[in-house]
């Protein structure tokens, strides 16, 4: 493995967006949430993503999220800031402003909404790299959400620019990951359901957004794998996949319902930003239920 390989392999937490009861941006509640991943012992953080609710913050809130995480994170952790916005001179001011904090790497979708040509997406993120020019910049792919999907062709273009390292890929085809890992690509495995999978495809790590709620899981999952404890590795997985499936039995969005989980381990990181449904009463059920599966996983894989 190469030294940039070394830098980024690992379990890598999308970082969940944090707010006062009053649903501003909380600095607390961030600083807390950086100092729960540094005592998890996960590899780094993935900030302003689509845990990070990033759509639905301005500019300015996403500068103080990222200030707030770096300043805790106190350089003991990779940092990735995806600095991607629906048009290029904000993504380029979150670029430049991730720079002069000095964070490993920044990351990007493709614009969202219009379909645009391979040609126009490439310019845009070349673009966004431009302004931060000693920052890795790191291709985030998830057609399901952003409408576009990465080809082989687009990523080949791409990898022209010299601060292009690779992938977060989170198309769900993990034969993707073969083949950029192929291209040279750095490749971090994107569903969380598939980490295992991802990682036997030539994945180096993995960024998702349900790492948050069972940091050891994954963590102790990729473990085995390396250790060649193949059987275990994905027993692991499947008790992993079971707990997300089991999240998805609230009403509320996804990321209500594991902040809904931290919260009953003491984490208080608020709610969601609307339109995202927050926890209604009746979520509490399936709140209590996920973190005693979590809590059993952990007793019988972790120990």
């Amino acid at each position: 493995m190469t030294e940039k390989e070394q830098k980024y392999a690992g379990i890598i937490p999308a970082f969940y967006a944090c707010y006062e009861d009053d649903g501003t941006v909380s600095v607390e509640r961030t600083k807390a949430l950086t100092r729960y991943f540094l005592e998890k012992g996960v590899k780094g953080v993935y900030v302003g993503g689509s845990s990070g609710e990033c759509i639905y913050q301005s500019v300015a809130e996403r500068k103080t999220v990222l200030e707030a995480v770096v300043e805790a994170a106190e350089g003991k952790l990779t940092i990735i800031a995806h600095v991607a916005c629906n048009n290029t001179q904000d993504s380029q001011e979150l670029a430049a402003h991730a720079e002069s904090l000095g964070v490993d790497a920044i990351a990007a979708i493709p614009p969202i909404y219009f379909k645009l040509p391979d040609a126009a997406v490439a310019k845009y993120w070349n673009d966004i790299s431009s302004a931060a020019p000693n920052t890795d910049f790191i291709i985030y792919n998830i057609p399901v959400l952003a409408g576009v999907a990465l080809s082989t062709g687009l990523l080949r273009d791409m990898m022209k620019n010299p601060r292009v390292i690779g992938v977060k890929n989170s198309s769900g085809a993990t034969q993707d990951i073969q083949m950029w890992h192929d291209e040279g690509a750095i490749v971090f495995n994107g569903p969380d359901e598939q980490l295992i999978s991802g990682l036997t495809m030539g994945a180096i790590g993995g960024i998702g957004g349900t790492y948050a709620a069972m940091p050891e899981l994954f963590i102790e999952a990729m473990a085995q794998l390396q250790a060649g404890n193949i059987a275990t590795a994905f027993a692991i997985q499947n008790d992993i996949c079971r707990i997300i499936y089991a999240f998805f039995e609230a009403k509320s969005n996804m990321y209500a319902t594991i902040k809904g989980i931290l919260r009953e381990g003491g984490l208080e990181l608020g709610g969601v930003r609307a339109p995202l449904l927050n926890l209604s009463e009746g979520d509490m059920a399936t709140v209590k239920k996920c973190k005693a599966m979590i809590d059993e996983a952990i007793a019988k894989h972790c120990n």
